[in-house]
């Protein structure tokens, strides 16, 4: 982008405006996203958003505002009623947690689209304004307003890091927590109202059906890059802060592309990027790896096959063999292409018409290799007999 272009950028009140609410969105749903997957509650927040919706028509029908700071207040109680009947259904019946969530999910929000059927059809009329919580409209964004959404979230994240240690205990080892005597309900809780205040604070950009996505898309493309917690937060934040800005500014390049979507895609655009191409967890590593252990398996094939003909002669370079030997033993394969590879390596030689040797680093690498696969499989050995002493001790 050239400075004309940013310069452009930042001149522009309403495209800046929307870019730092959805950055403010991404970054604090991206942090709190975090615990929510560590805790394999990424759908609670599905349940929270939904649940936001009659909070906002009932604040409406009970004080005729449509005060963003009112409606989000609403929104913030009915999501964490909502939150709350989850965790009491699968605490106290034999509910799964997945048929929780869609139980109060689906009550929830069949009861806020009835309330605002109802308040449509109220002959002072006028449900405008209401019906962007469901999608967002990002672009009716003020700077009161970001300024709002900055402090809600900056304050779930502070109270976040303020309690980090707790609430990390909480996520990997909740039975340990409460052996130390934490607090592990009130934590519970006080977690789960952070989630809530993720998710009311983008209502009013990306939308009841949308948010959701903002809480798991930036953690689960965090959690491809790194497997401690920290960076994956830090990561997480900035994911979710780039996609804010990348689907505002995308959204600004055609009038008929909303923003709520929009920044939804290009969180989901950095997933996929992720997957991709992660060092450790991504497809082009994994490819790569596999790719690494096949050849070096067909590399150790011809070699102990070099080291097998080696051994039925004193001198094994007095008896070199033919490649066409080799492609019989290995029945076919790259045997040609592996001989070269292992005479870059220095563990086979080639005397010339196509007969080729093992050296004595070859030999000794056979050796090695040898010896670590029956190392293997006595270690093997010993884990089946010990697992077998411990069944018959516990029984």
């Amino acid at each position: 982008m050239s400075w004309s272009a940013l310069a452009a950028f930042w001149s522009d009140y309403t495209l800046r405006t929307v870019a730092a609410g959805a950055a403010v969105i991404g970054a604090t749903a991206g942090v709190l996203g975090v615990f929510a997957q560590l805790r394999r509650q990424s759908l609670l927040g599905d349940a929270v958003s939904h649940a936001a919706l009659p909070g906002i028509a009932l604040v409406f029908l009970l004080t005729g505002s449509k005060a963003p700071a009112a409606l989000v207040a609403g929104a913030a109680v009915t999501g964490w009623l909502g939150a709350l009947c989850v965790t009491g259904i699968v605490r106290s019946s034999r509910v799964t947690a997945d048929s929780a969530l869609g139980l109060v999910l689906s009550v929830f929000f069949g009861t806020g689209l009835m309330l605002l059927t109802w308040i449509q059809r109220r002959p002072d009329a006028s449900q405008a304004g209401l019906d962007r919580f469901l999608f967002g409209q990002a672009a009716t964004l003020l700077a009161a307003d970001v300024a709002t959404m900055a402090a809600l979230g900056g304050g779930a994240v502070l109270v976040l890091v303020l309690l980090w240690k707790e609430f990390k205990l909480l996520s990997f080892d909740p039975a340990y927590a409460a052996l130390l005597g934490l607090p592990v309900r009130r934590l519970d809780i006080l977690l789960t109202g952070l989630l809530v205040a993720a998710v009311v604070t983008g209502l009013q950009a990306v939308g009841v059906v949308l948010m959701s996505a903002m809480l798991v898309a930036p953690a689960a493309a965090a959690r491809q890059w790194t497997d401690r917690l920290a960076p994956m937060a830090v990561l997480a934040a900035c994911f979710g802060a780039a996609a804010g800005v990348g689907g505002a500014v995308a959204s600004s390049l055609s009038s008929r592309t909303p923003t709520g979507p929009a920044v939804v895609l290009a969180a989901t655009a950095i997933v996929l990027a992720s997957l991709i191409l992660a060092p450790r967890r991504g497809l082009l590593a994994g490819a790569w790896r596999r790719w690494r252990r096949r050849r070096d398996l067909r590399l150790h094939a011809i070699l102990l096959d070099l080291h097998a003909l080696a051994a039925q002669h004193g001198d094994p370079t007095a008896a070199p063999h033919a490649a066409a030997v080799l492609r019989a033993m290995a029945a076919g394969g790259a045997v040609r292409r592996s001989l070269r590879e292992l005479t870059v390596r220095g563990w086979a030689a080639d005397v010339g018409s196509d007969l080729w040797t093992i050296t004595a680093d070859g030999r000794a690498e056979a050796e090695r290799f040898l010896a670590a696969r029956a190392a293997d499989g006595a270690r093997e050995t010993g884990d089946a007999k010990g697992s077998g002493d411990a069944r018959g001790v516990t029984s």
